[in-house]
């Protein structure tokens, strides 16, 4: 962890340590962590570069776990895209921007107990999830953790099975999960042998069968991450199961982020 922070425009610099790019258009980065900068799994943090007079922002979930001593951010790459165009270049020993205030709705204080977790997400929309599911905090409060992740291509869900590789690698890591977690992957577009997109799979009985159960509200917690099309629609099919959307302030059922990257 980093104390010595140099500051632009009320952000700080923070040093890149690790780079990589998992497809054509996905990368994740670390950089470090200064010693002063806490947040709840599942938050996000407003990140950016330097742009003249005024720096270049977007919400950016934190990927990495809240004990780890680095910071990790999973990104989309967009050609045209005001901030990632220039990001996604990024190298290692370059530096980034960040507010040091994390917020966002993905977190358990916003969620009522319960026994079985729902993480749905689409794309990038991961990258909550992957700082929830290494936080002993996610096994102590759920007895069942499913991660579902749906993108348009097969190698668009590396990210996903890499982390649930690293956890199985990792001894502490797996004595905590044990047999809690588990990793539904689907695609739209490219075969595979899990497709289709979530909504379907939760209406149609497919979700059901995967996991033992449909969703229920008594025993059911559920956080979604994605575009907004796509959280329009979960929250219809919770709030069609009887959920109540919660909130810092109001713990509900299920919580949904709106914050996005460009």
């Amino acid at each position: 962890m980093s104390d010595e922070l140099q500051v632009y425009r009320g952000l700080e610099y923070l040093k890149v340590t690790s780079v990589k790019h998992w497809t054509d258009k996905t990368f994740s980065f670390t950089c470090e962590r200064p010693n002063s900068f806490r947040f709840r799994s599942g938050e996000f943090a407003m990140i950016g570069l330097p742009n003249g007079d005024k720096a270049l922002t977007r919400a950016y979930s934190i990927a990495s776990p809240n004990w780890h001593e680095e910071l990790e951010f999973y990104s989309i790459k967009v050609a045209d895209g005001p901030l990632t165009s220039r990001l996604q270049h990024i190298k290692v020993g370059e530096s980034i921007l960040i507010r040091p205030k994390p917020v966002g709705t993905l977190v358990h204080d916003a969620l009522t107990p319960g026994k079985r977790l729902i993480l749905l997400s689409t794309g990038t929309g991961i990258a909550p999830f992957a700082s929830t599911i290494r936080d002993p905090e996610t096994y102590e409060k759920f007895d069942e953790i499913i991660l579902t992740q749906t993108c348009r291509d097969v190698n668009e869900l590396d990210y996903g099975k890499h982390l649930m590789a690293e956890i199985t690698e990792d001894e502490l890591l797996q004595e905590l999960v044990g047999d809690k977690l588990r990793l539904i992957s689907t695609t739209t577009r490219e075969h595979s042998d899990t497709m289709g997109r979530m909504t379907d799979w939760l209406n149609d009985g497919r979700f059901e069968a995967a996991t033992g159960a449909a969703l229920n509200p008594k025993t059911d917690r559920v956080m979604i991450c994605g575009s907004m099309d796509m959280l329009k629609q979960h929250k219809e099919i919770c709030e069609a199961a009887g959920m109540v959307e919660g909130s810092n302030s109001e713990p509900g059922d299920f919580v949904i982020e709106k914050a996005f990257v460009d």
